[in-house]
This record gives C-alpha cells, structure tokens and sequence, in this order.
C-alpha cells in the first residue's frame, strides 16, 4: 500500500491558459523537494482550504524548472487550484502511482493517443521520446477534441509537426477549421500500422480509451502492448478509500497506468 506523505509547500511560478476552463500551473519547492517524477505519476495538490485533488503531472520540467500540473475546473479543489496565480502557494506530495512503460517501447514504433485533455499526462512522454528518437521506431501522434477551442497546448501541438506523424480531429466542425472531424479512432486509418512492432499509449475520456483499445488489438496489438491511463474516481492516492476501485485494482495504487491486457474485461463490465 502507498506510504501516506505529507505535502511540501511549493509556489506558483507561472500559469497559462489551455482552455476556457483549463489552466496549467508550474510549481516549484518553496523549500524541501519532492522525489523526481517519471512521466504518467501523479501528485496530490492541496490548495489551502479547500481540499486536494490528484492529478498527473503535464510537465517534469516547466521553463521555471519546476513540475507542471494541468487542471480542469470541475470541483471546488480543482477550481481553486485554476484560479491560482504566480506567488502563491500550494501543498504538494507523490510522486504516486505508476508511469508510462517506456522501457519496453524502446526498439518499437510508438503511437500515442489522447482524447481532449488527456493529452496531459502523455505530455512528459511526448517530450522523452521527441528529445531520444534513436530509440524508437516510428513515432505517431494522434490528437481529439471536442472542438478546436478544446485542444489544450495548442501552439506547442504545432511544433512537434515534423518531428512525429501528427494527426489531430475535433467532434464538431467549427468556423476557421480545415482539419479532420469525426472521433479520434477514425485517424488510425491514416497510419501504416506495423501491430507486430507497435506500442501505444492511451488517455482520455473512459469510453474513448475503451474504444480506442479495443480498436488496436482488433487490427492486432499484442493487449499488453497498449498502456491505458486509467485516473477515473482517484482520491485519497494511498489505496485506503477504494474510491478508484475497478475490479481487483485500485488504481491510485495499481496504476494509473494499467496495460490493457488486465483490464480489458473489467472496462466491458458495465457500472463497475
């Protein structure tokens, strides 16, 4: 079970809006520093007074030096912590959970799928294998979102045009967009998908992950060769609420990255 850690205060360096309702937010030690973290961990953030929220890490080194964390405001917590600006303060403590494999992508192709803004924690890992491409085979980037007004680190999406095959779609077609629309599966047609080298890492909303999989082995991925960050319903990130429970797993503990080959089965269980 994960040890119980206490959180360190660390400071606002810099926000920046993604969204209309998403905000990133480097922090950095306001005195003693936590442990490294490795791409898909996440933090507990507490803001003062208001609760704590888990969330992975977007960034493990912002221009500041410090962690970035990407937050949507949908509760009082994670509300706060959007409204938060340079100069103040938070409570801090992980890293927690298990990150992406990437030890065992290495030699493979690599496609990496989000869904709106479970581009976040697949950030890190797009900055690893961008700055070592010798140790992958081919790199591809798939990207979907609502709408365009949706595509959280949009002008920095840009920039790894080039560097990895980039394919982004939105839901809904809106004024002054020329790309893709339809949902984010549909870009794997795009792709020459070698299913016996290929690797793939998966975040977003729930039911597009389940899909998203499904989808990759039935073109025939190896299951444990498609990592899933799983970080539904986490809360206490020590296993001790059973709040994250699916199945066996609790996933603050387990995961939140889980290979799809141990959850397949409980992902088609409805309401578990």
């Amino acid at each position: 079970m994960t040890t119980v850690m206490p959180p360190l205060p660390y400071r606002v360096a810099e926000t920046r809006a993604e969204t209309a309702d998403t905000r990133s937010i480097e922090l950095v030690p306001a005195g003693r520093e936590l442990p490294p973290f490795a791409p898909g961990q996440f933090a507990m953030i507490y803001a003062f007074g208001v609760g704590e929220v888990p969330i992975s890490a977007s960034g493990l080194r912002g221009r500041h030096g410090g962690l970035v964390h990407t937050v949507r405001a949908v509760g009082a917590a994670s509300t706060a912590l959007y409204r938060l600006r340079p100069g103040d303060t938070v409570g801090l403590s992980g890293p927690y959970g298990s990150g992406w494999d990437l030890e065992s992508a290495a030699g493979h192709d690599l496609l990496v799928i989000a869904g709106g803004i479970g581009l976040a924690p697949l950030r890190p890992v797009v900055h690893e294998v961008l700055g070592r491409p010798d140790a992958y085979g081919r790199i591809a980037i798939l990207l979907g979102a609502r709408t365009p007004a949706d595509l959280a680190f949009r002008d920095e999406i840009e920039s790894w045009r080039g560097l990895a095959q980039l394919e982004v779609t939105v839901d809904r077609h809106a004024p002054g967009w020329h790309g893709a629309v339809g949902v984010v599966t549909t870009l794997l047609d795009r792709l020459e998908l070698g299913p016996e080298r290929t690797c793939a890492l998966v975040c977003g909303p729930e039911v597009m992950m389940r899909h998203t999989a499904r989808d990759l082995v039935v073109r025939g991925l190896v299951p444990h060769r498609v990592q899933l960050s799983l970080e539904r319903n986490m809360r206490c990130a020590t296993g001790h609420c059973g709040h994250c429970q699916l199945g066996p797993l609790l996933l603050c503990r387990d995961g939140p990255v889980v290979g799809y080959d141990r959850v397949a089965h409980l992902l088609q269980v409805r309401e578990l």
